[in-house]
């Protein structure tokens, strides 16, 4: 199904942070066209608003994983968290295209100013969340951080079964997690492909495989759904787990390595087709709760230009469009 000229042009009316992607990954455009485009990410609209908010100190919003102050406040009570703190200040410019260059000194001032809110440890050398480890592997990476002793922790504390798990290392699992699993994959993905390192493929290569197993969407136990997030397209999705999302990896990885979607991403692929609408679109569901620097897309049940961009370029790239 090719996108409607209309649904198209409403993409590319969206901020440079996704039109860049529109044209390279949906247009095809000369590469000098969609660099000339990524290129002013960095000083207008999201990208421009959310390097606006860095610190003096490198950091955002005071705290490398939470806000400053938010642990007693009464914020701290209420659903969710705030998706305004270093961690995913970074996340959002990475995946949004910013250069590295733009940041400056950045991860030297995170080096000398941040510490993460378990136990006070430093920035670029992580903690024992495998979520906010790969975060800050994809990050360092991107950054130029030496982030080489974080690479390791990953095939050392991968479980038995291939995969990751957030909880493991306070000792409540020792099966791993879709979400935790895909999370050090994307992490591990960006690693490689920005440093050119393979030492992690093998680590990687076992948690996607862990994910294929279970068709990107079942128990191996039972065969049964995993759960209704598999179905919940967000945009930004944070740290959870989606068909969509997940798909986006394979996508990207593929892109790394060549080689054709594996035949277990079928049911994946088609629950990502069923969702889409008949103009082309995707809407948000529900999205995750916490206070944000600024709504990056529509709400729940609005067409989304972000879902729309990834949701089709990952049937096409599964040969589904």
């Amino acid at each position: 199904m090719a996108i409607a000229t209309e649904t198209m042009q409403w993409l590319l009316d969206g901020d440079p942070a996704l039109r860049w992607q529109v044209e390279r990954d949906l247009l095809r455009e000369p590469e000098q066209v969609w660099q000339a485009t990524r290129a002013r990410v960095a000083t207008e609209g999201f990208g421009a608003a959310l390097l606006a908010r860095q610190d003096a100190d490198g950091q955002w919003a005071g705290g490398a994983f939470f806000p400053a102050g938010f642990f007693g406040s009464p914020e701290a009570e209420e659903p969710g968290q705030p998706w305004t703190a270093t961690t995913w200040s970074l996340n959002d410019l990475r995946e949004w295209g910013v250069e590295a260059a733009v940041l400056g000194d950045t991860a030297d001032r995170l080096s000398q100013n941040s510490r993460w809110e378990y136990d006070d440890l430093p920035y670029w050398g992580g903690e024992v969340d495998v979520c906010i480890n790969a975060y800050t592997l994809a990050n360092g990476a991107w950054l130029g951080a030496d982030v080489a002793a974080l690479a390791r922790w990953f095939p050392a504390h991968r479980l038995e079964d291939g995969g990751w798990n957030c909880e493991a290392e306070e000792g409540d699992s020792v099966r791993s997690s879709f979400h935790s699993t895909l999370n050090a994959l994307r992490g591990m993905l960006a690693y490689e492909r920005l440093t050119g390192d393979t030492s992690l493929r093998e680590a990687r290569h076992s948690g996607e495989e862990y994910l294929l197993r279970r068709r990107l969407l079942y128990r191996e136990s039972t065969g049964e759904q995993v759960g209704p997030f598999v179905g919940r397209f967000v945009y930004p999705s944070r740290h959870r787990f989606s068909a969509l999302t997940a798909l986006d990896h394979f996508r990207e990885a593929s892109l790394v390595e060549g080689g054709a979607p594996d035949d277990r991403i079928a049911d994946a692929v088609e629950l990502v087709r069923a969702a889409r609408r008949a103009d082309g679109t995707w809407t948000q569901t529900t999205p995750l709760a916490g206070r944000t620097w600024f709504p990056v897309d529509a709400g729940e049940g609005h067409p989304s230009r972000w879902l729309t961009l990834i949701g089709t370029r990952v049937l096409d790239w599964a040969g589904r469009a």
